[in-house]
């Protein structure tokens, strides 16, 4: 049986094949990006010479009903088939992902944004307000988890139970990542991360073995890589980082 390791890894064999799955499909769409001579700055700081964008996604009818079908069985087995009664998106990439994960599972779907419009609890919820319902939060992917605290604290102002976000992709190498939801009592939940890419591209060659060997690099220690690229070197930063941006 596949174990979870320090990177994120997969719990079954049947997150091991679907994660797999889900990288095969971003690495084929081409949303996988790679740039060391011109490294990314993530929305919280830390510097990278990948990125991903799963917005491509919403482009490519098959690869995004294979993606939201692994999605609703990754969630059916990690939270439960009638643990969810509401489905909500965090502006602005997680509402298509929402959207197409809720009517998947039968349930109300709601989107939270980043600032209020209107007035009153319901100000930065759209939809209908999950008041005492168990709500999941989904957005396309997570670097270190920073970005959903907004969205799950304003669920759960509003009167929601959120205790699970989902992610398609989950960088899954920064420090933190797990503990910055924890300590809201949130479990994170992803299909794939920059492991299963890579371990998909030795089955083909997406990118050469110069690049593969620079990401290994980054991957083995991303806050070095980050720091030596002018990026964010720890945790802390980054959540300054990303305080300061909002």
């Amino acid at each position: 049986m596949a174990k979870l390791d320090m990177t994120g890894g997969h719990t079954t064999d049947w997150d091991r094949d679907a994660a797999l799955t889900a990288a095969r499909i971003l690495l084929e769409i081409k949303a996988v990006n790679f740039r060391p001579e011109e490294p990314y700055t993530l929305t919280s700081g830390w510097k990278s010479p990948v990125y991903i964008d799963c917005r491509r996604i919403i482009f490519f009818p098959r690869a995004r009903a294979k993606i939201c079908e692994l999605a609703v069985e990754k969630i059916g087995r990690h939270i439960g088939y009638e643990s969810i009664d509401v489905v909500a998106g965090g502006e602005t990439a997680g509402i298509p992902f929402a959207a197409w994960i809720a009517d998947r599972m039968l349930t109300p779907m709601a989107y939270v944004r980043k600032k209020p419009k209107g007035f009153g609890r319901n100000a930065l919820i759209e939809g209908d307000v999950p008041d005492g319902k168990r709500t999941l939060l989904v957005e396309d992917l997570t670097t270190d988890g920073a970005s959903k605290i907004q969205f799950c604290q304003a669920l759960r102002d509003a009167g929601a139970i959120v205790n699970h976000t989902f992610v398609v992709f989950f960088y899954g190498v920064f420090p933190g990542s797990f503990d910055t939801l924890g300590r809201m009592d949130i479990n994170l939940h992803h299909l794939c991360t920059w492991w299963d890419v890579l371990e998909a591209c030795r089955e083909r060659p997406y990118f050469s073995a110069a690049a593969l060997s620079d990401v290994h690099r980054f991957l083995e220690n991303p806050v070095a890589w980050s720091a030596a690229h002018d990026g964010v070197a720890s945790a802390e930063e980054a959540a300054a980082h990303k305080r300061r941006e909002e």
